[in-house]
């Protein structure tokens, strides 16, 4: 392993981390950076596990918060109803995950062109619900009720195919189902627990006679970088929302699926 692989998931992981819990798609944007570096991991497992910086990230920013729901959960209605909320919104994820892992893994992961295209429509999608005037019935991501959990949860299974992105479409769907801007990205922020919890174990497990001490390195490396990242996004995003909007966002997207086609058609 050389210092140029070191650097290679550095750059990764602080991609990783800024993007994952912008609705960008920090998949898409990894595989695309991994494709044009030529950073191959072990399985595509690389990619999957440095997720797990922006999970503590996630735990770091709202531990307070994590703290209360636990040690009130036998008591508390609103904690009980928040955990639950989770779960439910999180099976949709699970059992698709699963029963799709290895056609994700090795089909979708290896698509690039597939990535940009879906890059560019989810740009689109961004761009068209920032023109859209809602009137939010929920404003509490913590107050949901199970049943819009599960929808939500339902529309985070569109992320299975890179380049959609996961806060995305949990961001995009609740506010259709009437979450405020706010509270569906917080809901997001919850969901990912979770949901990229479990892709991080179950990678791990169906990789973990494949992967060697130099693969742990380069994870190492690219979890810290990404757990950084992540808490400094996660700090400003909700205010960031607020502020300005899904539509930057959406630029965003459109930009890099269409450098990416680009670059696929120069260099493949």
């Amino acid at each position: 392993m050389s210092f140029g692989n070191l650097l290679e998931a550095f750059l990764l992981g602080l991609l990783e981390g800024v993007t994952e819990f912008l609705p960008v798609s920090s998949t898409g944007h990894i595989l695309l950076a991994g494709h044009f570096l030529g950073f191959e991991s072990t399985g595509k497992t690389f990619e999957v596990l440095i997720q797990l910086g922006a999970i503590l990230a996630i735990i770091t920013v709202y531990f307070q918060r994590f703290w209360h729901v636990l040690v009130t959960l036998p008591s508390s209605k609103r904690s009980q109803n928040f955990v639950l909320g989770i779960l439910i919104a999180f099976l949709p994820a699970a059992v698709i995950g699963a029963l799709a892992h290895d056609f994700i893994k090795t089909v979708l992961f290896e698509s690039p062109a597939l990535i940009c295209v879906m890059l560019i429509l989810g740009g689109i999608v961004l761009l068209w619900v920032d023109t859209l005037t809602f009137k939010p019935r929920h404003t509490d991501a913590m107050a949901l009720p199970p049943f819009l959990a599960f929808k939500i949860g339902l529309a985070q299974c569109l992320a299975m195919v890179p380049g959609v992105s996961r806060s995305g479409s949990t961001i995009v769907g609740g506010m259709l189902m009437g979450l405020s801007k706010p509270a569906a990205a917080e809901f997001s922020f919850f969901l990912a627990l979770p949901t990229m919890g479990g892709a991080f174990a179950y990678d791990l497990f169906k990789s973990r006679h494949d992967l060697s001490m130099d693969d742990g390195l380069l994870i190492v490396v690219g979890f810290v970088t990404a757990f950084i990242a992540a808490v400094v996004v996660v700090r400003g995003l909700l205010a960031f929302v607020s502020r300005h909007g899904l539509t930057p966002f959406g630029w965003w997207r459109i930009a890099v699926g269409g450098i990416g086609l680009v670059a696929l058609a120069l260099v493949g």
